[in-house]
């Protein structure tokens, strides 16, 4: 069984400037179920299947697995409008990757940041460019944003 441990932060792109990314891909999930989540995502140019359980705290059971790129796509559709679109870029601060999402379409101007732990109790330093964790906030689970617009705020 596999557990992911991550904690989630909104982004002040104001900070991003001059930022070096390591690898830009860009992404279109949808949600085929909420309990569990069970995502299909396009990735680039690869497709994958995703289940995920409730989480506890910042840590939940993750079983991903890649599928056909042309499967992927068949089961988008049959997402109707419970899909997100959004360009992830990952970049390298204080002994972590960070992957940084900003998001496109409905949710145009969110931009989320998630580093993934090994240990819930894990230190991170934070860079500069983080406004404000969430990791705890069922506003921001990908699984809840894709069911609503996004109310523009200034962070």
């Amino acid at each position: 069984m596999a557990i992911e441990i991550e904690r989630k932060f909104l982004v002040d792109k104001r900070k991003l400037r001059g930022l070096e990314y390591l690898s830009e891909t860009q992404i279109a999930q949808g949600y085929l179920s909420n309990h569990p989540t069970v995502r299909v995502r396009l990735a680039g140019e690869r497709g994958f299947l995703t289940i995920k359980s409730l989480t506890r705290g910042i840590s939940r059971q993750e079983f991903e697995y890649e599928i056909p790129f042309a499967d992927a796509e068949q089961l988008l559709k049959l997402c109707g409008r419970k899909v997100l679109r959004k360009y992830r870029r990952k970049v390298s601060c204080g002994g972590h990757v960070w992957e940084i999402d900003f998001f496109a379409g409905r949710h145009a101007g969110l931009i989320l940041a998630e580093v993934e732990l090994n240990a819930p109790d894990e230190q991170v330093d934070l860079p500069d460019w983080v406004a404000q964790e969430v990791s705890g906030d069922p506003r921001y689970y990908n699984s809840n944003l894709v069911k609503s617009d996004w109310e523009r705020r200034k962070v």
